[in-house]
């Protein structure tokens, strides 16, 4: 069985549009500066609902991680790694990372694994890697 496939919600559809053209985005507040991922309809920080999409660099420092032994459902691949990444550029994400040698206090970068040809998932990989 293969993995399963995220399907975009009119929330989410900007940033998995994005993520298929291989760039971050993050929903930003602009009435009081928050960065915040998971796209909810109204800001966590002041309730706003006039947030955006905003590009992120992609880059940042992992926060904690916790390597998955047991899937969660079928399709799922075991061992996988996920990790809170706090963004450079404002927020954290909960995403998947390479599961061979990712500590607490590496610096990673976003990369991009195509599950469809519509969906594609970030994932972030050890800074200095190409």
């Amino acid at each position: 069985m293969s993995r399963p496939v995220p399907v975009p919600t009119e929330l989410s559809r900007p940033f998995w549009d994005a993520a298929r053209r291989g760039d971050l985005v993050v929903p930003h507040c602009p009435s009081c500066g928050l960065r915040f991922f998971v796209p909810e309809p109204a800001c966590p920080g002041c309730m706003s609902r006039d947030w955006r999409y905003v590009p992120s660099a992609g880059r940042g420092t992992v926060y904690s991680v916790t390597v998955v032994h047991r899937a969660p459902g079928p399709g799922f691949d075991t061992p996988f790694a996920l990790a809170v990444v706090d963004l450079d550029d404002g927020g954290t994400l909960l995403t998947h990372v390479d599961a061979g040698g990712v500590v607490i206090g590496m610096r990673v970068r976003v990369d991009f694994r195509a599950l469809t040809d519509e969906i594609a998932l970030p994932y972030f990989v050890p800074e200095n890697t190409h």
